[in-house]
């Protein structure tokens, strides 16, 4: 995703939009709405990606019914009817598409009982800046849902009954919508439901079938997941149980996981292993990280153990609820990052929590290795050494990552609103474009601290 538009969602009232990259930086004070960014994002992309209808109360984030989720502008506005998002991004390459074709979402939120559903759907297909497919869908009133698709010849509607509403609504999954449209209701003579020509042709022509099939079977194709952590994770414990490793946003799995590969995987585990400890020692936590069982079968209990090597010897290992907070509270973040099943989409919140300023602007380096167009990195941070250390790196170009690659989103309070500034940095790691407010608290500070 590379561009985010939303309007009447939550503080953010006006229609904005914040462009995306690679790595994306959300900064701002508190309560100015970045973890609801984080978790519109992870909505967009459940249903944008996998066709799922999102539950706004899935953790890590819980937005609670539509009543929380719609803007509310006081008591003299009332609250927002509906609320909409969506977002742009790259097609995925395949048979009929191209890498540089664009694929835009945009979705409308109503209630429903007392949550959030998307009532209107529109999905489309851009090549060189002009539309090729576009589709719409949306859930009448009376519970039909009407399908409207159209193409530069024409623009032709259906109307299903109730049953197909009862569908979507069972399984959570709009998807049975797209693969229908694609593989029987435009084949000439086989369409379950008779099409309307609103404009152009009575049908679209063979060509035009075929472009709407590869357009929605490269939607279809796309049911990646995207991981999203929560601000604070799992304690540590001195000793495991082994089971199964399960994700999920606090890390508890972390160590099931740890024990699993280095049980069952052991190459894998070698090198996962080598990749943490590099981070380990680049910022000052760890040199060593292990896997001890108690036991000799694996389904006896397991601890983990960290080593800080010493200028003349390793050091004894210790166990990882010895050897302070931060560490545990780093691992699933870097294990997610560094894992050989990466998730394409990292929505991270306050990575750098109980991590000495060093270890902070570390995790802005890995970040930095990390981020690429293929496993975007959304970080929610209140570290300046962190995003420091990007702005350097960049600058220096320690990684691939170019000035482009780097999306700062700065949230700023605009009255009972929020308005989101999207910000650059140069090739020397300047910020650009940045508004008054921006940093306007570090600066007063400075200049108490000299006397000015």
């Amino acid at each position: 995703m590379y561009e985010i538009t939303l309007e009447n969602f939550r503080c953010f009232r006006n229609k904005q939009t914040a462009r995306l990259a690679p790595l994306t930086l959300l900064v701002g004070e508190n309560s100015t709405g970045k973890t609801s960014f984080l978790a519109l994002l992870r909505a967009l992309w459940d249903i944008g990606y996998r066709q799922q209808i999102p539950d706004f109360k899935e953790e890590p984030y819980d937005l609670g019914s539509f009543d929380e989720i719609a803007h509310h502008r006081g008591a003299r506005g009332g609250r927002a009817d509906t609320f909409l998002a969506g977002f742009i991004s790259w097609i995925e390459p395949g048979e009929g598409t191209k890498a540089d074709d664009a694929y835009l979402f945009k979705a409308r939120f109503s209630r429903y009982r007392t949550g959030a559903i998307p009532t209107e759907i529109y999905i489309d297909w851009m090549r060189d800046d002009r539309k090729k497919v576009w589709i719409k869908l949306h859930l009448m009133t009376n519970g039909f849902i009407q399908v409207r698709v159209g193409t530069p010849a024409g623009t032709w509607q259906q109307t299903l009954p109730e049953v197909f509403t009862n569908l979507v609504e069972t399984e959570r999954n709009y998807s049975i919508l797209l693969h229908i449209l694609a593989h029987n209701w435009l084949q000439r003579g086989d369409s379950i439901i008779e099409w309307i020509s609103l404009e152009g042709p009575a049908f679209p022509s063979a060509e035009e079938r075929k472009e709407i099939e590869a357009f929605t079977g490269s939607i279809t194709h796309q049911r990646l997941f995207a991981f999203a952590s929560a601000p604070v994770r799992s304690k540590p414990r001195r000793t495991y149980d082994p089971a199964r490793p399960v994700r999920d946003p606090e890390g508890d799995y972390i160590p099931m996981y740890f024990a699993d590969m280095s049980f069952r995987s052991r190459k894998e585990w070698t090198t996962l292993q080598h990749a943490l400890e590099t981070f380990g020692r680049e910022a000052g936590l760890f040199d060593e990280i292990s896997v001890r069982p108690l036991g000799k079968k694996d389904s006896e209990p397991f601890q983990i153990q960290i080593r800080k090597f010493g200028k003349r010897s390793k050091g004894p290992s210790r166990n990882l609820i010895d050897v302070g907070y931060g560490v545990s509270q780093v691992l699933p973040v870097i294990t997610e990052l560094l894992g050989d099943d990466a998730a394409p989409l990292f929505l991270l919140q306050q990575p750098e929590i109980h991590l000495h300023p060093s270890a902070q602007a570390a995790l802005g380096t890995l970040f930095c290795q990390v981020a690429s167009p293929d496993r975007q990195l959304i970080v929610e941070t209140h570290s300046d050494h962190l995003l420091d250390r990007v702005r350097m790196d960049v600058r220096d170009g320690t990684t691939r990552l170019k000035p482009d690659d780097v999306s700062i989103l700065f949230f700023e309070r605009d009255d009972l609103d929020v308005r989101i500034h999207s910000l650059r940095i140069d090739e020397e790691g300047n910020i650009l474009d940045a508004p008054p407010g921006y940093r306007r608290f570090f600066m007063e500070e400075t200049n108490r601290s000299i006397g000015l």
